[in-house]
């Protein structure tokens, strides 16, 4: 036995010592609850954004286009396109997270967005960005689960 082997634990020997954590949580805790959490914390994340660069119900702020202009400044779009396309995707995409209504294209949508922020806006929020990606990641790849009108659909 090499020293290593003494601190591998085997799925029986983890069962045997954990009986009550390792086979129970998941019964507990729904795959389809643990994705409308996901889509509904990153959606407030993005609509709370959303809502600062409007008034009204759509009517873009002109601080956003001086924000798009300045601070938020990409290099491969004009900042007016940057600020409507950001604004509208901001108020669209949470909106179908929370039904769970083309859940998988508005993850990915949010998760584009999220890289375009982290590489040319705010590198240094990568915790932030990282944490946003965390939640929008398994959404891509699972969907909206169960409790979404994806699903309904799909029926």
């Amino acid at each position: 036995m090499s020293g290593n082997d003494s601190f591998v634990l085997t799925q029986a020997s983890q069962e045997a010592a954990f009986p009550a954590t390792t086979t129970r949580w998941t019964d507990f805790i729904p795959d389809a609850l643990l994705l409308l959490v996901a889509r509904l914390g990153i959606a407030a994340v993005f609509f709370q954004s959303g809502r600062t660069k409007v008034e009204g119900f759509l009517t873009i702020k002109p601080s956003t286009y001086d924000l798009f202009a300045s601070e938020y400044a990409l290099p491969l779009i004009p900042s007016d396109w940057a600020a409507r396309l950001a604004t509208g995707a901001e108020s669209l995409f949470p909106i179908l997270l929370v039904l769970g209504l083309f859940t998988r294209v508005s993850a990915l949508a949010l998760l584009g967005m999220t890289t375009v922020i982290e590489i040319f806006v705010y590198p240094d929020a990568w915790p932030t960005h990282l944490s946003w990606a965390g939640l929008l990641v398994p959404l891509v790849a699972r969907g909206g689960g169960k409790w979404s009108l994806d699903q309904l659909l799909r029926r």
